[in-house]
């Protein structure tokens, strides 16, 4: 995930969440103007997160441009499903009314968003990008490892740093709230951060006569974030629907052959639409005119993919570089070859 120039942080932040009031999706609704005048104007905003966004402007703008990647991310993940992860500007907002229902699609999306912003904080801070904070000031002196011992070096990421800001920042809506939705929300915030520190590796440099390696120098280092979206995704799979316990405390199964939710499980409160056709009240955009796989029986599959209502096929021409040399030195030369290929799209709802 690669942070952009601060000066246009918040032109790429309006892709964030544009929502309406009526959904009121809170710190997602990101607009274009300078931080003082954005903080004022995001409706749903509570008390501490307005705070938090005056305070730190170069941390807002971070989190608006990271935006982008962890969408991208959701929509890579479950780019062969029913539901893509799909966005839409249209009534300046990015979900819409999906965020309505307590799904696990929308467990999914809470956990990556704030997964996305505990990596992208992580990684502003190591690459000097905010006055708040830098590299892991606690990753000093030596260590050791199954390997042996090493000294602490480099820039360890910030993780620590990155969760605790996440966590006063994001969270600060539904603690205030509590209610059956807000707790879901909490959970699948949390799950998401920890997705980020679970996959926290330890990079080593070498140093030694003839590279024996006789002293180490070690940093931590986030993983890509694509591990994150991954471990995610299985998560989504095994999402476990929950009702509040009569403490209005916390979660019970919500049947009594389902598990009960560990801290890393998403969860979710009501069953999702077959996201088959485009349906306002859902959210749901349905499937007519998505790509499918007329050879696969998987969900990217004609039959699933088109909930049964039929495909379109048409013919187009592709271009593709082939027939590719290496010439010395130092080039590689390729030709244009043309392939026609059939694309098929499912049929609208009728």
């Amino acid at each position: 995930m690669h942070l952009l120039p601060s000066g246009i942080c918040f032109y790429l932040s309006v892709a964030i969440c544009w929502l309406t009031a009526e959904i009121d999706a809170s710190w997602w609704y990101m607009g274009t103007l300078g931080s003082q005048v954005m903080c004022d104007n995001i409706p749903g905003l509570v008390n501490k997160q307005r705070q938090l966004c005056r305070q730190y402007p170069k941390v807002m703008q971070a989190i608006g441009a990271g935006m982008k990647d962890w969408i991208s991310e959701c929509q890579y993940q479950f780019r062969n499903h029913r539901w893509n992860c799909n966005t839409t500007a249209r009534d300046h907002n990015l979900f819409g009314r999906l965020l309505l229902r307590s799904s696990r699609e929308v467990a999914f999306v809470y956990a990556i968003s704030s997964a996305g912003v505990v990596y992208t904080l992580a990684q502003a801070c190591s690459q000097g990008e905010l006055d708040s904070c830098s590299c892991d000031p606690t990753k000093k002196g030596s260590s050791q490892d199954a390997k042996g011992s090493f000294n602490w070096g480099g820039c360890s990421d910030h993780v620590e740093h990155a969760i605790r800001f996440s966590q006063a920042f994001v969270d600060a809506k539904e603690r205030k709230e509590r209610d059956a939705r807000a707790l879901m929300n909490l959970h699948n915030n949390r799950a998401g951060r920890k997705a980020v520190k679970r996959f926290m590796t330890l990079e080593c440099k070498c140093h030694g006569v003839s590279g024996s390696c006789s002293i180490r120098t070690c940093w931590l280092a986030m993983a890509d974030f694509r591990r994150t979206g991954d471990h995610l995704r299985k998560r989504y799979n095994g999402a476990v629907q929950v009702a509040v316990n009569q403490y209005g405390t916390g979660f019970t199964a919500a049947h009594t052959h389902f598990k009960r939710p560990s801290k890393n499980d998403l969860v979710y409160l009501e069953d999702s639409p077959d996201y088959c056709i485009r349906d306002h009240e859902s959210g749901s955009m349905g499937t007519g005119g998505r790509v499918c796989n007329r050879t696969s029986r998987g969900v990217d599959g004609c039959e699933v993919m088109c909930c049964g209502r039929g495909y379109d096929t048409s013919r187009i021409s592709r271009t593709t570089k082939c027939e590719c040399k290496f010439q010395w030195c130092c080039a590689v030369h390729c030709r244009d070859c043309h392939q026609q290929v059939d694309v098929h799209t499912c049929k609208g709802q009728t």
